[in-house]
């Protein structure tokens, strides 16, 4: 590795990076590197550079450190164990690579036993030569040259020295040795180097293939032209560089220079990376792509039919065109085969046909459905409808009241009377027959009414009983009702708000009317109705740029319902791949006004997939805040723990009074080894109600 290096110094000196900037090999072999050392997938590391070479030099230098790091696995095996058979058994080409190694130093090894030269003239290959004859040399005497490790600055203290004085081969130039000339004609290497079989040109020696580095431990042997040098296995990960005192600080990338936004572009620092914003903004028919220019917005792709049907979409710079279609077929036809001539469409083909269990009949173009009994057949939509005879016969099916059923209808009477044995009709119900009043009792048509005596009125409690009691008016009159309560001779009637709400089966309480069950709402069909204490809210919740909405979305939202989005970057976007947050949800309460509010009242939780006791080498975290919404500081997050995982409660602390509406925004911060990894937003949409129930 060492030597092509060198040579790409040589070829190339510096890159032309994005923005101007100059970027050396070195720094692209630095990089790719670090990123092998930090076992990162060679293939798909982040480039610094637009340029080709760059990232050759990036690929190559990681995985040349992925290399080394498995070959010196094989060879530590065969120095150990000194057997490979039965510890490389797999088909990767890790598993391959470190079995070559500790084979090929097995036979190093072995050659050295034996007395054999280490500079066996076997077709082994160059890497399978190299650790053999590293393992060959190992512990055996050197005559060729000093072995003696040494770093990297006196390595390049040595090579700046002038060689011994030459003698007589020596001084004539005869020798041609490529470092030292010792003695008669005899050549010698630096040290850092050895002595290759032709007697005059030196390799380098891999120090750390031999396993004689001094390197400590936390430290990484890697492997330079004549010598090595250690290197801490620990990094800050990109973004972050390691200070004096074994911190790991941010990297201004806009200030030192490094980025790679190009000139339509304005750099912005962030922790541990940089974003890109555009300066410029594109026409309308155009979009910006990551490199800032303007590229043209196929609409004929992009948009749903954005011609009109019979028309053929044409795109064009910045817009499109419509073009009429040659043959244009009309509705319950279709192009034959050929496709020069419009033939009729079957609809009542297959087995339901297309009127789903009625009868079917095909006309030419078109065709038309024998519905059942109680059925009638949509001419526009094409489909047999269920016929709702209490709607279009009212009042001439049933006395009282008509619920309608699919394919028919049925009668009910109203509270005071029962069904009369013509199924229609309703007669009237004589409650007086069994005397259900203390007094005196009237059957009236549909029902009954018990009377008192002068000076009594009727009671609030069984209304059977005659009392002289004005229900409204005693004590607890106040919490008869819900909402209000109004006195009548002889009883009492409660009410409820105007809209939103009513009165429930037993006459007291408030019942909130759900619109969005009801169907009464006015939410459009893009929208989602979302039922609250005495209303609704039409809500509509569409995810950013870069965020895909997870799952379907819902005509209506209940409370335990959440809404989605997670983050999808567009292929090549760096400042989407680098922002923090992962997902933005939604989730929608409706909260009364507390008319006593003693304790904080838990209303959201947030949950999450980590355990509580993590890992004490993850030192990972999970960190609740309120971003924006807190009004009068009315909300709080407490951390707990539930089943053995973190969950973050949200409490209001403080009453409100309604009706108010409020947006909560919540964060969900992911906290590894004291850095935010990633966060999720959570917006808790809050509608407090202007009433207790």
């Amino acid at each position: 590795m060492g030597p092509g290096i060198v040579i790409l110094f040589s070829l190339f000196g510096v890159l032309n990076g994005q923005g101007g900037k100059q970027i050396s090999i070195d720094e692209c072999c630095k990089d790719g590197r670090v990123r092998g050392i930090d076992n990162q997938d060679c293939t798909a590391i982040p480039l610094i550079s637009e340029s080709t070479t760059c990232r050759i030099v990036q690929e190559q230098c990681c995985a040349a450190v992925l290399e080394d790091n498995i070959c010196t696995s094989g060879i530590n095996m065969a120095k150990e164990q000194g057997v490979c058979d039965t510890q490389f058994t797999g088909s990767t080409c890790e598993t391959k690579t470190a079995k070559m190694c500790c084979d090929c130093c097995l036979l190093g090894r072995a050659a050295r036993e034996h007395g054999l030269t280490c500079d066996h003239s076997l077709s082994l290959g160059y890497q399978c030569g190299l650790v053999s004859r590293a393992c060959c040399d190992d512990g055996a005497p050197d005559v060729e040259t000093s072995n003696s490790l040494v770093s990297d600055k006196d390595n390049e203290t040595l090579t700046e020295k002038e060689n011994p004085l030459p003698n007589n081969m020596c001084s004539s130039g005869l020798a041609k040795c490529a470092q030292e000339c010792v003695g008669n004609s005899t050549c010698a290497c630096f040290k850092g180097y050895k002595l290759k079989p032709d007697g005059k040109n030196c390799e380098d020696i891999n120090e750390c293939l031999l396993g004689a580095s001094n390197c400590r431990g936390g430290e990484h042997c890697i492997n330079t032209v004549g010598s090595f040098r250690c290197q801490r296995e620990v990094s800050c990960g990109t973004g972050y560089e390691l200070t004096d005192s074994n911190n790991c600080k941010d990297i201004d990338e806009c200030e030192s220079g490094t980025h790679n936004c190009s000139p339509d572009f304005e750099c912005q620092n962030t922790q541990g990376s940089f974003r890109c914003l555009p300066k410029n903004q594109c026409g309308d028919g155009y979009i910006q792509d990551a490199m800032g220019s303007c590229i043209d917005i196929n609409e004929c792709l992009a948009q749903t039919e954005p011609c009109r049907p019979g028309q053929l979409c044409m795109n064009t710079m910045g817009s499109f065109t419509c073009q009429r279609n040659s043959i244009n077929c009309g509705r319950g036809y279709h192009l034959n085969d050929g496709g020069n001539r419009c033939v009729d469409i079957d609809e009542c083909k297959g087995p339901d046909g297309a009127c789903a269990g009625h009868g079917c009949i095909n006309l030419v173009g078109s065709f038309r459905c024998e519905c059942k009994a109680g059925f009638i057949f949509n001419s526009i939509s094409r489909v047999c409808e269920d016929i709702n005879e209490c709607r279009h016969y009212p009042g001439r099916l049933c006395a009282h009241k008509c619920e309608n059923v699919l394919g028919s209808y049925k009668c009910s009477c109203t509270q005071g009377f029962k069904l009369a044995s013509d199924g229609r009709n309703c007669d009237d119900l004589n409650e007086c027959e069994s005397s259900p009043c203390s007094q005196e009792c009237a059957n009236v048509y549909g029902s009954y009414q018990c009377y008192c005596r002068r000076g009594y009125q009727l009671s609030d409690i069984d209304g059977i009983n005659c009392e002289d009691i004005d229900e409204c008016a005693l004590p607890t009159g106040g919490h008869i009702c819900s909402y209000r309560c109004n006195n009548t001779p002889g009883s009492f009637y409660c009410t409820c708000p105007a809209s939103g709400y009513t009165l429930a089966p037993n006459g007291r309480s408030c019942q909130d009317v759900d619109e969005c069950v009801t169907g009464t709402h006015t939410c459009s069909v893009t929208e989602s109705c979302f039922n609250v204490q005495g209303g609704f809210r039409c809500l509509s919740f569409e995810c950013p740029t870069n965020y895909r909405q997870a799952g379907e979305i819902r005509a209506r939202v209940e409370r335990s319902d959440t809404i989605r989005c997670v983050k999808s970057c567009q292929p090549n976007d760096i400042g989407c791949v680098l922002d923090p947050v992962h997902s933005i949800s939604h989730t929608v309460i409706s909260l009364p006004t507390f008319r006593e509010f003693t304790k904080p009242e838990e209303i959201v939780f947030l949950r999450t997939m980590s355990p509580a006791h993590s890992s004490p080498q993850l030192s990972s975290d999970i960190v609740f805040d309120i971003l924006e919404g807190n009004v009068q500081n009315s909300f709080d997050i407490v951390k707990r723990q539930e089943h053995g995982m973190i969950v973050g409660v949200v409490r209001q602390v403080k009453p409100l009074i309604g009706s108010l509406n409020m947006v909560l925004k919540l964060a969900m911060n992911y906290v590894t080894s004291g850095v935010v990894s990633h966060r999720n937003i959570v917006n808790v949409h809050i509608f407090v109600s202007e009433f207790w129930f």
